[in-house]
């Protein structure tokens, strides 16, 4: 940004600490958007030789987009509900390590307040700066 450029309203930074709840894994269908390479990683995480095969179990396409599967209440297919981690978080989709610096929390004031109150670990913790908060916000538009 120049000088001149206007400063979002999160410009002082915003704070965020992941508490390990799941919940930005589980509830409403949603979609969790993967490309060619992380669709690849993770068939190779998982131990898969064939990423069609990796595609088939845990792949859905969207148009033209690709997602992946939910189980039947929303909740991401590598959410292991038991132990409320993901089971492939080393290996996770860039949507995934973004959270919860998105386009669409980050609008305005209000949609932050309403991340917060949906996430007990935004509002939290570490303090981000703008320009840490713009190189997660840029990875991808949601």
């Amino acid at each position: 940004m120049t000088e001149n450029a206007e400063q979002p309203w999160y410009a002082d930074g915003l704070k965020f600490k992941c508490s390990g709840c799941g919940d930005c894994c589980t509830g409403a269908p949603g979609y969790v958007w993967v490309n060619k390479q992380e669709i690849t990683a993770l068939a190779a995480a998982l131990g898969f030789d064939d990423v069609e095969q990796f595609e088939d179990k845990y792949v859905r396409k969207i148009g033209i987009r690709k997602s992946l599967v939910e189980f039947p209440n929303g909740d991401c297919v590598f959410f292991d509900n038991g132990t409320r981690k993901c089971a492939v978080y080393q290996h996770r989709p860039r949507q995934c390590k973004t959270w919860p610096f998105w386009d669409s929390n980050l609008k305005n004031p209000q949609a932050w307040e309403e991340t917060c109150e949906s996430c007990p670990g935004s509002g939290q913790g570490k303090l981000y700066s703008l320009e840490q908060i713009e190189a997660q916000r840029k990875v991808m538009k949601i």
